[in-house]
């Protein structure tokens, strides 16, 4: 089968396509022939190697690609939900064998049905974004109808999926973007979109229940304004698990009576099929990018490494499951 691996760390140049062996499931495992992965942040901070909380569980060579749409093509003898032929999305082992390919292997509590109104295309690019978003404001930030939630990056690939799960639980959305961005935060469902970098977010916004940072700034400065707009008792959450809390940090929850967490995705089968459930019944959308065949998987990186890309980058790698 054709997958897309690394041999060594380093810059787009090092995705290799090749010629590799099917993976066999293990008996809690299915294996899935793909028909699109989604193109993450995750993936290319893998690719390169920089990030030294990562590098201790990566063996070299590695199948990039960390979720996916396409359908099972085999069982491990303990599994007991899934038929052959079924359509899933979910996300594969990490680290192990990844998505960009055309067959992957995972737990199958990992997976779930693919949601009926969504094409693979579309459905591959849900579950990492997805579930992380899920993981940050019901996980840990315990998010109910009626509350006040603040999302820094509400136009990424994870704040896209956190402004529209919100709303569909019935929460106030605030979210912070860029200029140019503003538009399509409020499309989502914010009830209140602010530019970051112009406007003094920090003082227009009080009394918050939830702040997400989904943003990938990585700036303890901003996590301290962010801290400051939480009601007492409120929740600051991070998708940033590879940036800990300072001591400024600690000292403005502590100032704040507040609690501080980050937020690991978790590829949860029973998250996934309540996602998959508010996408077909139209609450949740799911917005594509753009669309490239695998052997464009050096260009699909680069775009996603500028860091303005509005809506999900999707890997088309078996479009007619061929």
């Amino acid at each position: 089968m054709k997958a897309v691996r690394i041999h060594a760390f380093g810059g787009p140049e090092v995705l290799q396509i090749e010629e590799i062996a099917r993976p066999v499931p293990a008996a809690d495992e299915i294996l899935v022939h793909v028909h699109a992965s989604g193109v993450n942040p995750m993936d290319w901070v893998v690719r390169s190697g920089d990030n030294d909380s990562l590098r201790p569980y990566i063996t070299l060579p590695l199948t990039l690609g960390w979720d996916a749409a396409g359908v099972v093509a085999a069982v491990g003898n303990e599994v007991t939900g899934f038929q052959i032929g079924e359509a899933v999305y979910g996300m594969p082992n990490f680290p192990g064998d990844g998505s960009y390919a055309d067959y992957c292997v995972g737990k199958a509590s990992q997976w779930a049905r693919k949601p009926q109104r969504l094409g693979f295309n579309e459905a591959a690019g849900v579950p990492l974004a997805g579930l992380t978003a899920w993981a940050g404001l019901f996980g840990h930030g315990q998010l109910r109808a009626g509350q006040r939630v603040l999302i820094q990056g509400a136009s990424g690939g994870v704040g896209s999926f956190a402004v529209q799960f919100a709303k569909a639980k019935g929460a106030y959305v605030i979210g912070t973007a860029s200029a140019g961005n503003l538009d399509y935060v409020r499309q989502l469902g914010a009830d209140e979109a602010l530019d970051y970098r112009s406007q003094p977010w920090e003082e227009l916004v009080r009394d918050v229940d939830v702040v997400l940072e989904a943003s990938p700034l990585r700036d303890s400065a901003a996590r301290v304004k962010a801290i400051g707009v939480l009601k007492a008792g409120g929740i600051f959450v991070s998708v940033n698990v590879d940036f800990p809390f300072d001591e400024a940090v600690e000292a403005a929850l502590a100032r704040q009576q507040a609690t501080g967490a980050l937020a690991p995705n978790q590829p949860r089968q029973d998250w996934l099929q309540e996602i998959a459930g508010l996408i077909d019944a139209g609450q949740v959308q799911v917005a594509i990018s753009k669309v490239y065949p695998l052997a464009q998987v050096a260009d699909a990186h680069r775009e996603s490494q500028t860091w303005h890309v509005q809506g999900k980058l999707v890997l088309e790698i078996n479009p007619n499951g061929e």
